[in-house]
């Protein structure tokens, strides 16, 4: 098993009122990893397309423990979407940083939000 492999399974928000992401599956396809991430949105729960993770050693050790982490990014059209995503202390972390592509004059924003694995 490799660090990024720790990552694997279906996250779930703590903030069950977030206004961003409200789960996030990370699996393993081939021999690289996949994300999909499910955000909020007015009407619903809005699909992101699915991005290609790239595995990142975490130079942060939790417990003694090493825990790998992951760059994903989604093209969302009006917005680019840069994920960092790790493992500290039992909970899943996913650093956003959101680039609008689409001339609104939106400000980019950093989000960071906190997610439990999903029992299986």
């Amino acid at each position: 098993m490799t660090q990024a492999d720790k990552l694997l399974g279906r996250w779930l928000n703590t903030n069950h009122d977030t206004r961003g992401i409200a789960e996030c599956t990370v699996a393993r396809e081939g021999d690289g990893i996949n994300v999909s991430i499910t955000g909020v949105g007015a009407d619903g729960p809005i699909q992101w397309p699915t991005a290609r993770a790239t595995p990142l050693g975490n130079l942060e050790e939790e417990a003694g423990q090493t825990t790998g982490a992951l760059l994903a990014t989604f093209d969302l059209g009006f917005m680019r979407a840069e994920t960092h995503m790790r493992v500290n202390k039992g909970v899943f972390v996913i650093v956003l940083f959101a680039t609008f592509l689409d001339g609104s004059g939106r400000a980019n924003y950093l989000n960071r939000e906190f997610f439990y694995r999903q029992p299986e």
